[in-house]
């Protein structure tokens, strides 16, 4: 065997050796969640205790309605694990007016966690806002009302997008959708009714909980279908 193809063979053997353990230590994909909140309605998915005195799970959807009683309106709260994510669930209103805040939490980048995107679902549009975070305490988007996280140490910052007019008056049935896939995220609300693609450093994180947060008056919102997948990456 000459000297050359003693070079191929070691490389090789080299490669064979190495591709296991790439394939062993490489991420695993996020298990996918599809909650119908059907017979087999499964709770302990939830950060959030369900049922509680404002969410329940009533003719196989995930109903809220009413006050907390707090500062902010009723909130459930999923738990989720993994980056590129692909997230959507179904929501209708059962009385006019009110509105659906839906948050992505995920990691910060500086070592704790905390909101991420915020998307507002009112009945005359829908309003987008990104939270990043720095440990500039003089930020320009600081939010100025919350001190630095106890954890991480950084600040959040706010940056507001303009709302976007969409007629979401009825109370139908409306799908939304979101496509992370590094620092990009696509979001739509029933297909092409409305959708924007927004890019930014900060999406391209570890994605941990999702939260709904409901103003729905005493007759309430409902939610279904949520579906929680590994994005699928573009060819």
């Amino acid at each position: 065997m000459t000297a050359n193809c003693m070079k191929h063979l070691l490389t090789l053997l080299t490669v064979l050796q190495i591709a296991p353990l790439t394939a062993v230590h490489a991420d695993p994909a996020p298990a996918p969640i599809h909650e119908t909140f059907g017979a087999d309605f499964n709770a302990r998915r939830f950060i959030t205790p369900i049922p509680n005195k404002n969410t329940q799970v009533r003719d196989g959807v995930l109903w809220t309605h009413g006050t907390s009683g707090g500062k902010y309106p009723p909130m459930v709260y999923l738990g989720v694990e993994g980056k590129d994510l692909t997230i959507s669930f179904r929501y209708r209103h059962l009385a006019d007016g009110g509105m659906l805040w839906f948050f992505v939490d995920g990691d910060d980048g500086f070592g704790s966690e905390d909101h991420m995107l915020r998307v507002k679902l009112l009945r005359e549009g829908v309003q987008l806002e990104v939270d990043a975070h720095s440990k500039d305490e003089q930020h320009p988007l600081r939010q100025n009302t919350r001190p630095a996280d106890k954890v991480s140490g950084a600040y959040r910052l706010n940056e507001f997008l303009p709302l976007e007019k969409v007629d979401l008056t009825r109370n139908a049935w409306r799908e939304v959708k979101l496509v992370f896939q590094g620092g990009q995220v696509s979001i739509s609300v029933d297909g092409k009714l409305w959708s924007r693609t927004l890019d930014r450093a900060n999406f391209n994180a570890g994605k941990r909980k999702l939260l709904w947060m409901q103003n729905g008056g005493e007759k309430g919102i409902e939610i279904d279908d949520v579906h929680v997948t590994a994005t699928i990456s573009n060819p």
